[in-house]
């Protein structure tokens, strides 16, 4: 039970930082285009400590530690709120986020998402000019006998370039785009001898257990590269390298949930907060270094999942802007309405179907099913 507290411990450790970065680029983006931010929380329900600074702002820490918010002065899911209604002043409409430009509104509810962003990137960039980059050359030293990868005509002296669409730099690249696709063709492209030669391989399907006892389905295309180094860059090189890294994980999480809806991936790989929290515990086991890296890919996923087109969540209310950018006018109340109450109905739906994952996944879960199986 002790290990399960120093769990939730680490996962606090990694959450609260992530919210508020997350928030921070809502608050920070609503003050500089005039909007009066009222609350600033870390957290849900009643409030443990605060304070009100000298803008009128209440910032203050929560009771329920998953998730944060920003309420702006005129702001609301559906139309003005009581502060935007009638009889408002002049004043007041100056720092009113329902007032302000369609732009301006955009941006505030974009910023949070893009400072989750900034925040990966700029952990990255520590870590790759400290302590550094992993780095193996994309260059085939060895094809596995019988391996997908033989199969498909892979030959020593490749260097891979392309796998999936998706351009290649380090070998670890390879591995990470190969693991998500088992049993499923995957065109590469190779540089062989200067010539660029297309491939089409079926990365073989392996059952792997990872750190937490769980079992995963991982593609593997038999090949061996080349010895692993740590690659220290300048300020610039670790940016951009740091830029990269993001944009990649990005696109690795996105393929992820694809394959989830197309049905080529179990929707069991789904976890909620149970399961982070045994990762964050996990990762710091593993030392600082993985403990910050988690952190970085943690604040990448939330700010993905924030700009899902799904109303209650900030790509919703950006989907909703765009629809009034195109026609000129909001969508209608009902319409909005509506769509607030799918959007609920799946984000509630999605937390209990991950949370419900989390729990079967416990060895007092596992030891109860096996009984009765």
């Amino acid at each position: 039970m002790s290990g399960f507290f120093i769990s939730v411990f680490w996962f606090l450790v990694v959450l609260t930082p992530i919210v508020f970065v997350h928030e921070f680029g809502h608050y920070w983006v609503a003050r500089r285009n005039g909007v009066r931010v009222e609350v600033f929380a870390v957290g849900f329900g009643k409030e443990l400590f605060g304070y009100t600074d000298r803008f009128g702002t209440r910032w203050k820490f929560c009771l329920i530690p998953f998730g944060g918010y920003v309420k702006m002065f005129g702001q609301s899911d559906i139309g003005p709120d009581d502060d935007g209604g009638e009889g408002i002043t002049a004043a007041d409409k100056e720092v009113s986020f329902f007032y302000k430009r369609l732009g301006q509104k955009a941006a505030i509810v974009a910023a949070g998402p893009i400072a989750n962003f900034v925040f990966a990137i700029v952990v990255f960039s520590v870590l790759f000019m400290t302590i550094g980059q992993a780095f193996t050359p994309a260059r085939v030293a060895q094809v596995q006998p019988g391996s997908a990868a033989a199969e498909a005509g892979v030959l020593p002296g490749d260097l891979i370039v392309e796998v999936a669409g998706r351009t290649i730099a380090r070998f670890e690249e390879v591995q990470q785009l190969i693991r998500l696709h088992p049993g499923l063709e995957v065109t590469m492209v190779v540089d062989r001898n200067g010539e660029e030669v297309e491939l089409i391989a079926t990365p073989q399907s392996r059952v792997q257990e990872d750190s937490l006892g769980d079992e995963q389905n991982i593609g593997v295309l038999g090949v061996v590269g080349a010895g692993r180094e740590f690659v220290r860059h300048n300020p610039v090189g670790a940016i951009w390298q740091s830029v990269r890294e993001t944009g990649r994980l990005v696109s690795l999480t996105g393929t992820a949930i694809g394959q989830m809806f197309a049905g080529d991936r179990g929707t069991d790989e789904l976890g909620g907060p149970i399961r982070i929290a045994q990762m964050s515990g996990d990762a710091a086991s593993a030392g600082w270094q993985s403990l910050v890296i988690f952190a970085a890919f943690l604040s990448i996923n939330l700010g993905l999942i924030n700009l899902f087109p799904i109303p209650l969540l900030d790509g919703g209310h950006l989907l909703f802007y765009g629809y009034e950018a195109v026609r000129g006018r909001p969508p209608g109340e009902r319409a909005q309405d509506f769509g607030l109450k799918i959007g609920l109905a799946f984000v509630l739906g999605l937390m209990v179907f991950a949370t419900f994952n989390d729990l079967v996944r416990l060895p007092l879960i596992k030891q109860f099913v096996a009984l009765i199986s």
